[in-house]
């Protein structure tokens, strides 16, 4: 894999909602913008190896990675056949992004015990360096791991080829550069919405952070960044505004460009519209932010 391409922004959605058809399209169309690479996410809908079969076939260049394939449901083994397999179909455009996920998804959803999170990661990766692969000879493709505190980033320094924040901050992206370090690769999520309607901006990152704020490992995330529980608990327009990026393209694009500035290595932006419902893609906000 051509690691200098993720020098220029990609595109995270989720397209478990299309037809495999219409994601094949919408992928094509990321990848006709100059994007160069498309994270798609691991939750209840598609299997994401499927997912990204669909998407690789769909185009030509364009990257394509988990954003993050869940550890839990997948043992090392079958986790490295999959990444292989799509790295082999694909000619080498498969970045392979796993993570712990979150206890109330994995045991209350999935019906799996959650485990302690590093060490159970640390031997996950351990398991994957072991594991044999009788196919096509191919390359292992870069393996980033959901990283948000300072033992994860470190264990992703070590054991993998870097990290992949969500629902971060450029400061939070300088401190995880720091421990990281200048050889591994930074590839921070940012959700972006074109409106300079600070009532709609705000009301969709709380539409957005509903979701999430639920979830401890975010939660304990944002604390460490400085906000407080109140803060996340009632949507204050200060932790709105940090992590959910809301304005003119100028705004937006000023974002971006600070995650670079701290360190990302590659930024992948999550497009929200700002009138439609959850999921519609806003290609407005897409052909805006495009490299090309």
């Amino acid at each position: 894999m051509n690691l200098n391409q993720l020098a220029k922004t990609g595109v995270w959605h989720f397209t478990d909602g299309m037809s495999a058809q219409e994601s094949g399209a919408f992928a094509a169309r990321v990848e006709s913008l100059g994007y160069s690479a498309l994270w798609v996410p691991d939750a209840i809908g598609r299997d994401p190896f499927v997912n990204c079969a669909t998407l690789l076939n769909a185009t030509t260049d364009l990257i394509v990675a988990t954003g993050i394939a869940n550890i839990w449901v997948r043992h090392p083994n079958a986790m490295v056949q999959g990444a292989l397999s799509l790295a082999e179909l694909s000619d080498d455009r498969f970045l392979l992004g796993i993570g712990v996920s979150h206890q109330p998804s994995v045991e209350g959803v999935q019906g799996i015990p959650f485990g302690k999170p590093l060490a159970t990661m640390t031997a996950y990766l351990e398991t994957m360096s072991k594991a044999e692969w009788r196919g096509p000879k191919t390359d292992m493709p870069p393996v980033v791991i959901a990283a948000l505190g300072p033992k994860m980033l470190e264990l992703a320094r070590t054991a993998s080829a870097g990290a992949h924040p969500y629902w971060t901050t450029p400061e939070h992206t300088a401190e995880a550069a720091a421990v990281l370090g200048p050889d591994a690769l930074l590839c921070v999520e940012q959700k972006v919405c074109l409106t300079t309607d600070p009532e709609i901006g705000r009301a969709k990152g709380a539409e957005q952070l509903a979701i999430y704020s639920r979830l401890p490992n975010y939660r304990n995330s944002w604390k460490r960044m400085g906000f407080t529980e109140e803060q996340i608990a009632t949507n204050d327009p200060v932790f709105v505004d940090a992590v959910f990026a809301w304005g003119d393209v100028a705004t937006l694009q000023a974002r971006v460009d600070a995650h670079y500035a701290a360190g990302a290595t590659h930024v992948c932006i999550q497009p929200v519209h700002p009138t439609a419902e959850r999921g519609t893609v806003d290609w407005d906000v897409l052909e805006a932010l495009a490299p090309n």
